[in-house]
């Protein structure tokens, strides 16, 4: 696993981005992990998150594009961050974008915030983490109205390697249905990996119990 992955895993823990325990999510499923990009709130968190995403996209995506765009809300900050640690790392410009939930009709107005979208502009979607991808599902048509665009693909934080909808995982349902890549800095498997028994500043961040709540959560939903 590349260094700056096992950095990421352990940077998510110590913002308590990344819990473990017994949560219910919005589709109702009770995992015994947790990931919540909201937590990263202080200059130099985000821009630590804004590095990691700048390497992950890098790694994917190249630099062959133009336009960050982050799905509000919590795509908001992550699009900017990433920006600046893109330019910072990589020495290119690259516009961020994101989109309001209700139009705005004075001042900076429409349905967008940041750079306008522009055809023949290039596009990652940026996001925290997809398990059934219905943000998706609200940002495609959005970009797609902008004019001639081409999306390159999206990258969130953290694969939690779960079914979506289907049988298949909610990155794959995305690739399959809108026909781009959809990667994650990480996943939950190299999370597990790294953590699984394995001290971290004093403590056992995935023990034994942990680690059968984990497997047993993914013999119900996890992808095959």
């Amino acid at each position: 696993m590349e260094q700056y992955k096992q950095e990421f895993i352990e940077f998510m823990v110590d913002c308590g981005a990344l819990r473990f325990g017994e949560f219910i999510l919005k589709s109702g499923r009770k995992s015994p992990f947790f990931m919540n990009a909201g937590l990263y709130v202080t200059g130099s968190q985000l821009q630590k998150l804004g590095d990691y995403y700048a390497r992950a996209i890098h790694e994917h995506y190249g630099d062959d594009f133009d336009v960050l765009f982050g799905p509000a809300y919590k795509g908001i900050p992550l699009s900017v961050a990433a920006a600046i640690s893109y330019a910072r790392l990589y020495g290119k410009e690259i516009r961020y974008c994101s989109n309001r939930k209700e139009a705005k009709d004075h001042g900076d107005a429409g349905i967008l915030l940041g750079s306008p979208i522009r055809d023949g502009d290039k596009i990652v979607i940026i996001e925290d983490v997809t398990t059934s991808g219905k943000s998706i599902e609200e940002t495609f048509p959005i970009i797609q109205a902008q004019g001639q665009v081409e999306i390159m693909g999206l990258m969130v934080s953290l694969n939690r390697m779960e079914r979506g909808k289907g049988t298949k995982s909610a990155l794959e349902e995305i690739k399959e249905k809108y026909g781009f890549e959809a990667n994650a800095i990480v996943t939950m498997g190299e999370v597990v990996e790294h953590l699984y028994n394995r001290p971290y500043k004093g403590q056992i961040i995935i023990n034994d119990e942990i680690k059968a709540a984990i497997d047993a959560y993914y013999q119900e939903y996890g992808i095959q």
